[in-house]
């Protein structure tokens, strides 16, 4: 190959390399400006309930007595949901990596996958027609011998439509977000890593325990907090689910709600100053979705070293 071949092959990489770099600034560019054009609309729209009488805002004591309940309602819903999800998924995910065949490791993440690929709306119809009728008789039973608890005092609801039930079925949508991710960063573990843990004499789970999880550990807090911010933002599964209304301790009784839920069951008949209380109540969900992820990535810069996230 000549001298000129090669110069004008190279001139073609730089100009290829200088229209791909420019591409990609330009779609990380475009992704902050929508985020900052959305955050941008939903101060502005909601400005209208900051400036407003307390005594115009839902309740009449100020829009702090009216977004407090459903943020804390909201965050009882996606805590419920991880506190189930995210060891059930650990250990699917494990199972699938490192204890089935490879056939069933094959048809369980196909299974796995396709969870995650039913709408939301599937899953509330599901939880309302199906789980909660069954969990209706378990509450009764929680409430009979368990009821000194807070958390399960009677009475119980006779429809099953709880906020511990809207728990229940987050964690089911959530499961394949976190057993997925999990999977995938199981498998990278060093085979070195491995092998070293069994030739000392470990068996299967402290090889795990000592070399697959400490691996993995950035990695399953950040499946576990994209669970979390698919649970804070979900709506209509929980908008069918659960029977909103104050908030309060018991899990099994109805009552609480959620932002997303609040939102898109007043949204349709909102206007004037309920429309930007609903706005505001977004904005709120907004800053709590990034605070989530700016702690997620906070956590996982901390344990890049010795992980998959470097």
């Amino acid at each position: 190959m000549s001298t000129n071949s090669l110069t004008s092959t190279g001139r073609a990489g730089d100009s290829g390399d200088k229209i791909f770099s420019g591409a990609t600034l330009a779609a990380g560019g475009l992704i902050l400006a929508v985020l900052f054009s959305v955050a941008v609309f939903l101060l502005v729209q909601a400005l209208p309930t900051f400036s407003a009488d307390p005594a115009e805002i839902t309740g009449g004591a100020g829009f702090g007595s009216y977004i407090l309940p459903i943020v804390v309602g909201t965050v009882i819903a996606a805590a419920i949901a991880l506190l189930i999800a995210t060891p059930l998924g650990i250990g699917v995910a494990l199972f699938i990596s490192h204890y089935a065949p490879r056939r069933l490791a094959q048809v369980f993440g196909y299974v796995i996958d396709l969870l995650a690929a039913i709408p939301s709306v599937v899953y509330g119809a599901w939880g309302y027609a199906v789980l909660a009728p069954q969990l209706a008789i378990a509450y009764a039973w929680l409430a009979e011998y368990l009821g000194w608890i807070p958390i399960f005092e009677g009475p119980a609801s006779q429809t099953g439509r709880t906020m511990l039930t809207a728990g229940i079925v987050l964690s089911v949508m959530v499961l394949p977000i976190i057993t997925s991710l999990s999977r995938e960063i199981f498998l990278q573990t060093p085979n070195l890593h491995e092998e070293a843990a069994l030739a000392m004499g470990a068996t299967r789970w402290e090889m795990i325990r000592m070399a697959v999880l400490p691996f993995a550990r950035p990695g399953i807090v950040s499946a576990a907090m994209l669970g979390l911010g698919r649970a804070l933002g979900e709506t209509m599964a929980v908008a069918l689910v659960l029977s909103g209304g104050a908030l309060q301790a018991s899990l099994i009784q109805s009552g609480n709600q959620t932002i997303a839920a609040e939102i898109a069951l007043n949204f349709p008949e909102a206007f004037g100053l309920r429309l930007s209380e609903l706005i505001a109540a977004g904005l709120v969900l907004f800053v709590i979705t990034l605070a989530v992820n700016i702690i997620a990535r906070w956590i996982i810069s901390r344990h890049k070293e010795f992980s998959g996230a470097n």
